[in-house]
């Protein structure tokens, strides 16, 4: 099926910011390999949906890597982005992301603290031991994770990052010898649907950048194995 504006899943808009449930395999912003990426598109549905002349004006706060799905956030108005971009980096907005992995986490929950850095020539980050901790370009980062249901020799993991460095709840979870399905970077030993890999940003809390006021955006996984578990009975 070829994607358009209208295959897009908007799952919270108002005069300041909109949300859709990103596909997995979708850029957030283009690069190099001259992909339409979702910001083009979410242009597109604001400019046809409100008639805007010329072309319709769109920030971008965060970012999931391509072959991540879930919760994406856009801002319509400047004033939006800029409070936006310093919600995120001073961890105001509360993310939840499921992850399915092929090991069982030991333990069950934990929360994890590592040094990250990353190969930008590669593409990659990795965790840093010991006294490489004091590499210049290390980040602290941090995650807790549960683990909330177990189907046909996969684990379902509901993750809670509390920062936001570039793959890092992929290197988290691989570094403790889960990598997510799918995730061949980072030493899965399986393949994800369509080439993907089975992370999920399910949910975002916040306080409106704007309005002032509490509100949660959610967006539900879907395709391939995600059509096993319920969500609706995901206590997150």
């Amino acid at each position: 099926m070829k994607f358009d504006y209208t295959n897009l899943q908007i799952i919270y808009e108002d005069n300041h910011i909109v949300a859709v449930n990103k596909p997995a395999g979708l850029l957030v912003q283009g690069d190099e390999t001259g992909d339409k990426p979702l910001f083009d598109y979410v242009k597109d549905y604001i400019k046809i949906k409100y008639n805007k002349p010329g072309e319709a004006w769109l920030g971008i706060p965060h970012r999931l890597d391509r072959p991540v799905s879930g919760v994406m956030i856009f801002a319509r108005t400047s004033k939006a982005l800029t409070r936006l971009n310093e919600m995120f980096q001073t961890q105001e907005i509360d993310k939840h992301y499921l992850a399915i992995v092929k090991e069982r986490p030991e333990p069950l929950s934990n929360t994890l603290i590592n040094f990250l850095v990353k190969d930008k020539d590669k593409n990659t980050s990795k965790v840093l031991e010991g006294v490489s901790r004091r590499h210049p370009d290390a980040k602290r980062c941090e995650l807790s994770y549960d683990l909330i249901s177990y189907i046909d020799g996969h684990y379902l993991l509901l993750v809670k990052p509390k920062t936001g460095r570039p793959h890092q709840i992929r290197v988290q979870l691989a570094n403790i010898g889960c990598p997510i399905v799918g995730d061949m970077r980072y030493g899965s030993k399986l393949k994800g649907h369509d080439g993907n890999l089975y992370l999920h940003c399910r949910k975002m809390e916040m306080i409106h950048p704007i309005k002032k006021e509490k509100i949660v955006i959610e967006a539900k996984p879907k395709g391939g194995f995600w059509n096993k578990f319920n969500y609706d009975e995901v206590a997150d």
